[in-house]
C-alpha cells in the first residue's frame, strides 16, 4: 500500500503559512531532504488555495528539484469548484470527500502520495488517521503569527524515524504516524 507523506516547512512555533517569512537560509541538507521526500512520490494532494497559487508560480519556475517534480507529478486537488488555472497532470478529487478519495489512492499501486503546503488538507488527513509519515523542516525562528500546521488536531502519537540539524540550524525531522487504537 502507498504511503501518504505530509511535508511542511514550519517555524519553531508551528507556523506553516508563508514559509518565506521564516525560512531565511535554504542549505544543502534541506535540499537533500527535499530531494529524498519527493524522490519517492508520484502523486500529490493539494488544497484549492495551494493549487491556485502554485499553478501560477511553478510552471514558470526553474527552482530545482521541486519545479520539475511538481510540474510533472500527478496532482489531485481537493476542491468542490472547477479549477481556475490549467496545470498539467491536475485533476479534481471526485466527490465523496477528501479522506475516502485519499484512501482510494492509497489502495492503488504506485509511489508515495505527498501533501505539500496545503494546511487544511494536511490537518484533515492527520485527524482522520490517513497520514503515514510527517516530514517537517523546522526553522530556528519564531514566526509569532500565522496559520499553524497542527492547530485543532486531536492527540496523535508519532514515532521518530530520523532527525538532523541542517548547517543553518533547521531541524529536519521524519515521524511515522502511529495508528490510533
Amino acid at each position: 500500500m502507498r504511503k501518504v507523506v505530509v511535508y511542511e516547512l514550519t517555524s519553531l512555533d508551528g507556523v506553516a503559512e508563508d514559509p518565506d517569512d521564516f525560512i531565511a537560509n535554504w542549505d544543502e541538507a534541506m535540499e537533500a531532504n527535499l530531494a529524498d521526500v519527493i524522490g519517492s512520490q508520484d502523486a500529490v494532494i493539494l488544497g484549492r488555495r495551494s493549487y491556485s497559487a502554485w499553478a501560477r508560480f511553478w510552471p514558470k519556475s526553474d527552482i530545482e528539484p521541486f519545479a520539475s517534480f511538481i510540474n510533472g507529478v500527478a496532482k489531485h486537488v481537493a476542491t468542490s469548484t472547477p479549477l481556475d488555472a490549467d496545470w498539467q497532470n491536475a485533476t479534481v478529487l471526485q466527490d465523496g470527500g477528501l479522506v475516502p478519495a485519499v484512501r482510494a489512492l492509497k489502495a492503488q499501486s504506485g509511489g508515495d502520495i505527498g501533501v505539500h503546503a496545503s494546511l487544511s488538507v494536511a490537518r484533515e488527513l492527520l485527524a482522520a488517521g490517513a497520514v503515514d509519515e510527517l516530514r517537517l523542516v523546522i526553522a530556528p525562528r519564531i514566526a509569532g503569527g500565522g496559520r499553524r500546521l497542527l492547530d485543532g488536531l486531536p492527540g496523535i502519537a508519532l514515532e521518530t524515524l530520523e532527525t538532523e540539524v541542517s548547517p543553518t540550524g533547521s531541524l529536519l525531522v521524519r515521524y511515522r504516524v502511529l495508528p490510533t487504537s
